[in-house]
Parts: structure tokens; sequence; C-alpha cells
């Protein structure tokens, strides 16, 4: 058992019955130690700062297009002494290999960063909100706001009767919205700081206030001279899925567009991703030259990299 910093179980019990309907409410509630997220589970409570959260489900994975693999270190939960919706991140430790063209980053989870980070992007809307606490074992346990609403992907993908109507007519205001972003990951590379894992399902509008604010901010990478590369690489896939409405992959030219795909080579295609296509001027003819050449720099055959966000900002300033 955790510390229940005083809260009966029947206190508890009434405090549940003011902020979820009759019929979710437990028969019986057990207050859970927190440094261990697997024991906590759903309808359980866990004590945080003397606040007592009632826990709900896991969060889900979108890594890598699994969309149902939950992440049972970081819990839906609601405060039960305001009725507010949170996200509780435990520490989880996680560390693979990315790879970009010849550069190498060794990416790990760092919740002292992301800690750092919430503390930093305090009050910018641009960002989640959050706050970090300590569970019983010491470990940094990240208390979010939970952000109600679409994310970026989900948005371009339901704009426009086709590509051609979504570029000209709804592209040129997502655009305004992505340089916005990449200037709020400006401020974090202007303090030092690297997002980490910058994808389109890492960008949520939020319901509340139609801002599109980036979340989840533990994963770090060991650099070499490219401090952030990562981060930019990550830039330039998100910029290409809203220029394309979607990922404009080898496999659907193929299959619907063999004329197009026939006249790609191996350049044209994403250095990271290379089913792919970066060249969206061979698809999309009305693509102009200007945004084509910025989406080339993250294609294999780009000469150079972006190596600020900057650089990146300059040249969408001149589309």
């Amino acid at each position: 058992m955790g510390e229940s910093d005083g809260y009966s179980e029947k206190e508890l019990l009434r405090m549940i019955r003011k902020w979820v309907p009759r019929e979710r409410v437990p028969k019986r509630v057990r207050i859970k130690d927190t440094a261990d997220f697997f024991r906590v589970d759903y309808d359980d409570v866990v004590v945080l700062d003397k606040v007592p959260y009632f826990v709900r489900n896991n969060e889900r994975e979108g890594r890598f297009g699994i969309d149902d693999e939950q992440k049972f270190w970081v819990k839906r939960a609601r405060n039960l002494l305001t009725g507010d919706v949170k996200i509780l991140k435990w520490v989880f430790r996680e560390r693979f290999e990315a790879r970009i063209g010849n550069l190498v980053f060794d990416c790990v989870r760092s919740p002292q960063k992301e800690a750092r980070i919430l503390e930093l992007v305090s009050g910018k809307p641009a960002f989640m909100q959050g706050k970090t606490v300590l569970d019983t074992a010491g470990n940094q346990l990240r208390i979010l706001d939970y952000i109600r609403g679409k994310t970026l992907g989900q948005v371009a993908l339901e704009l426009g009767s086709d590509h051609e109507d979504y570029f000209h007519n709804h592209f040129p205001a997502l655009l305004a919205e992505f340089m916005g972003l990449t200037e709020a990951i400006r401020f974090l590379h202007d303090h030092n700081e690297k997002h980490g894992d910058i994808r389109r399902d890492h960008i949520i509008k939020d319901d509340a206030t139609g801002h599109y604010r980036w979340i989840d901010f533990d994963f770090n990478y060991r650099h070499g001279e490219s401090r952030f590369g990562y981060d930019l690489f990550g830039l330039g896939n998100v910029l290409l899925f809203l220029a394309g409405r979607g990922d404009v992959t080898t496999y659907r030219l193929l299959r619907e567009r063999p004329d197009v795909f026939d006249r790609l080579t191996e350049d044209d295609v994403n250095i990271v991703f290379h089913n792919r296509v970066n060249n969206l001027k061979k698809v999309y003819p009305y693509v102009p030259e200007k945004l084509n050449r910025v989406l080339m720099h993250f294609a294999v055959s780009a000469p150079v990299y972006y190596e600020t966000t900057q650089e990146l900002l300059d040249d969408l300033g001149e589309l």
C-alpha cells in the first residue's frame, strides 16, 4: 500500500461518485504504491503530492503504426479534488538506434529531460503542460494535462476532396501552423534542448484552445556533429506528410499511378523511409519549386541537410 495522506476508502468513494457515472464507481477502491506502475491498474487510486488520482486506462502507443500497443507506464487518471483529467507518466527505460543516411543516433528515454522541458515551457501554448513529482521510489513521475483533440496528421487527412483541392485551399493554413510549431522547436533548441521524438502524432490540436501543441519530450538522443539533426529530420517528415496530404509511397504510386512510378529514381525518396516519395513535384506538378526544394533537403539525394531550425524557417519564409 502507498501513503494514503489521510484519505479513507469511504472518502475516496465519495469523491469518485462526484466525477464518475454511477455504473463506473467501483465497489471497493485501493490506494496503490507509486513505485511500480505495473501494480497500478484500472480503478486504483494513487496519491501524488497529497492529491488522489483515480486511475483509468493505459495510454496507447502510436509508434510505427502500432496504435493498439498499451503503454503501461502512462496512465490516464482523474484528479479527485478538481475532476481534471491528467496523464500520469512513470519512469520507463527504453533504448534504440535510429539511422538517418550515414548518421546513427542512440536514443533513450529520459524522464529528467522531460521534467526540464516541462519547466522550461510552462505557460507556453505550443507545448503540453505538466509538473514533475517523485514517486515513492524517488523517480520522476510526470503529471500532465490531458489534451483533448485530433493529431495534426488526422486533421490533414480530413481536409479537401482530393490532393489538389487540399493543396490549394487548406495546405497554406497548415503550413503557417507548421511554421509556428517549428518556431516552438527553435525555442527548445535555443535553450539547448531537443524534442527528441518529432512525429505528426506528437502534435495535437487542442479542442479547448484551437492551438496545435507538442507532446512527449522524454526521448533524448546522443549526437555527433549534428546536435539537432534528429529533430530536423522529424520536422521534415511532418512537412512532407502535410504537403502530400498523407504519405505518398512508392507502393501506392505503383498501384494507382504506374506512369508516375516509372519516372521516379532512387534519388526521389526519403532518406529515412525509402518507400516515401519526397519529390512531390513529380507526383503533383502544381507543387511549387521552392517548396519541393525544401522537401528534397530530406531526400536521399540531398547534398546537404538542414543543421538548424532557423535555416528551415528561412526557406519556408520564402514560399
